[in-house]
This record gives structure tokens, sequence and C-alpha cells, in this order.
């Protein structure tokens, strides 16, 4: 599972990397820039296929079309890669309508007996990673409000992530990005590209429990721990 995300760079600094613009009106209605503690319900930065060019700003926690109300969008943060093709909710998406999702860090929790220690994992060789996602849009037919929204897919963890958590999300390699995001590329061709990212390219490091609580968002939660647990990983 992945629940929790930071993404604490510049406007200008994700454009860069993307070659791509925000549009103005969303980062001044949201303001989701620096966001030390993204949670699901927050609005996030993704490129989806059908504009490129622009990164848009969707709800986390995916809100199908067909949905009666909204509230759904709290099941569907994550969608596991193997099981794509064969739930309805994200067989036409997979098609359609994938999106990449730009993020700098996230966090899972370890347990530890009975206790749950977070910790933060990062690329080592990017500074701004994506994870692979789709995205969908639905209208309240009754107040005519319109929601995008999107759900991060995840997959079987690599040797460093084992350690910490059964699941990871599916970062994308740089050069896939570009065939996510083609629409020439097939459904089945395109979830191939979802493999575990390089466990030497990656790092983690325990964090502040401070991070447990989504109503806490400040520079501090990626700091290391001041009294970190020993953590321990296996390459084999």
């Amino acid at each position: 599972m992945c629940g929790r995300s930071s993404l604490t760079k510049t406007e200008k600094e994700i454009e860069a990397r993307f070659h791509a613009t925000f549009y103005s009106e969303e980062l001044e209605r949201y303001n989701p820039l620096p966001n030390y503690n993204a949670a699901p319900t927050h609005m996030l930065p993704i490129i989806q296929m059908n504009d490129k060019d622009h990164i848009h700003l969707y709800r986390w926690g995916l809100i199908p079309s067909w949905a009666k109300d909204k509230s759904v969008g709290a099941k569907m943060i994550n969608a596991r890669s193997e099981t794509l093709l064969e739930k309805p909710v994200f067989k036409t998406l997979v098609s359609s309508q994938r999106c990449i999702v730009p993020l700098d860090g996230f966090y899972e929790w370890k347990r530890e007996g009975k206790t749950k220690i977070p910790f933060r994992i990062q690329t080592t060789d990017q500074e701004i990673f994506t994870v692979a996602g789709l995205w969908d849009m639905w209208k309240d037919h009754v107040s005519g409000e319109t929601i995008h929204s999107f759900t991060i897919i995840t997959i079987a963890p690599n040797s460093l992530m084992k350690d910490i958590h059964d699941r990871m999300p599916a970062i994308l390699l740089t050069q896939n990005e570009k065939h996510w995001l083609d629409h020439e590329i097939k459904a089945t061709d395109a979830i191939q590209l979802l493999v575990p990212y390089p466990s030497e390219r990656m790092k983690a490091y325990e964090v502040s429990d401070k991070v447990n609580s989504v109503k806490v968002n400040e520079p501090a939660l990626i700091d290391p721990a001041t009294h970190p647990q020993p953590f321990q990983t296996s390459l084999f």
C-alpha cells in the first residue's frame, strides 16, 4: 500500500523536470506545494496521457465516473498491478487514462511487534521520480461538482522495500515514463513497465512519528529520526 508521500520541490523544479507547465489558477486555488505529508483527498500534481504539456492537480483517491458518490475514493487510493485487467473499475482506465504522479519521497510503516515505525523512501538517482497511476473524472449530477481523481498503482516490493512492507508504489524508470503515457502502447504492454525499481537506486530512513498525523505538514517530517531504530536491508 502507498498511502502517504511527499513532493517538496518548487513549481519551477517540477516544470523543468517534465518540460510541462502548471495551470496558474489551479496552483492559486489549491496551493499544493511544498507538501511534506501528502495524503488521500489531497490535490496533487499529475501528468496524463491526453495532455502531456501540462501538469494538472487531481485528487488522490480514485472516484470512478459511474460512482454514486465521492466517498468511494477513500477505498481506491491504490490499485494492484496484478489485477488491473481483471477489475472492471481499472480495465478501461489502463487502456486510455494512464497518468504519472511526481513525488520526491513516500512513507511506509514497518511493523516491529506492536509498534509501527515510519520510514521515508526515496530514489537516489532522481530528485523527483514518478509512480504510475490511473485517473478518472466524476460528476455529481445533483450539485454539478466535477472531480478529477487518481489512484497510485502498487507492485510487489524490491529487496529494500520487502523489509519494510509487502507492497511498493510502481516507480517508473525515467525512460519508461513516456511509454506509460503513450497512446500507442496497449494496456497489456504498458503493464509490463511496472517492475520493481532497482534497490541499489533507493534509500530508506526512519522519520519522526509526527508523520502519522495527516494534520502535520512541516519540513521537519522529512528529517531523519533523532533516535532511529537499527534498519537492516537484505539484498539477496
